[in-house]
């Protein structure tokens, strides 16, 4: 068994299924949790997702017992948890990973995204202090990021945050990560995986890497997304929580990837910052 496990996860895995074996291991490198497939004596199998130190189990298990209604065989089910353990048991979804294939260029696999993503951002109620703690947040790492960016860039990125009003927030049930990494192609079946990241932020939140990434100059990938999540951003209060999570996630890319020593996703960092800087909006087609 990996020395990955402790010694309580690996019992807790014992008692939950009666012994396995390992199939694959997934986990990411510069991570800190591991992810195995693994094979139960009751002929299913599993993925373990187990850390001592990562938030991210904690927040997955949040967003399982919060419930995903209407995605059933769509995303995993939880089948056992310990949060003090830093363990969690999903079934297995079989599919093969979207990021890298010819999924990943296909409009489909994006209307089915989009469609998937609206199922998924259930309403949570308004927060009149989300908004002010992400400016803070995000205030932090634009000093964090003091060497990493050019002073200028810097005063740039404060006057912008500085203009933002932080005003009430409409809040939905985000997957923290959405993007063909964490997609699934099974026949055509687009499945979403690993929700690690998964918390209460407003919808625009789920669409900031995307639109970073594979929607950036691809206006008939963004127009089949939008046209399966059924929205775009309109409204005032859209504009400014898009610029502030816009933000947060570059300049946070900036801090996380040089902190652990990604040159190639820190330049995607940069890349962020100067768009948003340039007025950046979410393509929809």
């Amino acid at each position: 068994m990996t020395g990955t496990i402790t010694e309580l996860q690996q019992s807790l895995l014992l008692t939950w299924l009666g012994g396995f074996t390992v199939v694959q291991d997934h986990s990411w490198p510069l991570q800190d949790t591991t992810v195995l497939q693994v094979a139960a004596p009751d002929g299913q199998e599993y993925i373990v997702k187990a850390s001592t130190t990562s938030h991210h189990i904690r927040r997955e298990i949040a967003a399982y017992s919060r419930g995903l209604p209407g995605l059933h065989g769509r995303v995993p089910t939880l089948k056992h948890a310990s949060p003090e353990a830093g363990i969690l048991v999903t079934g297995y979804l079989p599919g093969t990973l979207v990021a890298g294939t010819s999924s990943e260029s296909d409009p489909r696999t994006y209307r089915e995204a989009g469609m998937l993503l609206s199922r998924m951002h259930l309403p949570a109620g308004t927060s009149r202090g989300y908004a002010k703690a992400l400016a803070a947040r995000t205030g932090s790492l634009i000093e964090r990021a003091h060497s990493l960016l050019p002073e200028e860039t810097q005063r740039r990125l404060q006057e912008v945050l500085e203009s933002l009003e932080p005003g009430p927030a409409t809040l939905v049930t985000t997957h923290g990560d959405y993007q063909p990494r964490n997609w699934l192609d099974d026949d055509g079946l687009i499945k979403v995986i690993d929700f690690g990241r998964a918390e209460l932020r407003p919808w625009v939140h789920d669409l900031v890497r995307l639109s970073h990434q594979q929607l950036l100059a691809q206006p008939t990938l963004a127009a089949a997304f939008h046209e399966g999540l059924g929205r775009v951003v309109t409204s005032e209060e859209d504009h400014h929580l898009w610029t502030l999570e816009n933000l947060n996630q570059s300049v946070g890319t900036v801090v996380w990837a040089h902190h652990v020593g990604d040159a190639v996703f820190e330049r995607q960092g940069v890349e962020m910052v100067t768009r948003v800087l340039d007025g950046f909006l979410p393509c929809s087609g």
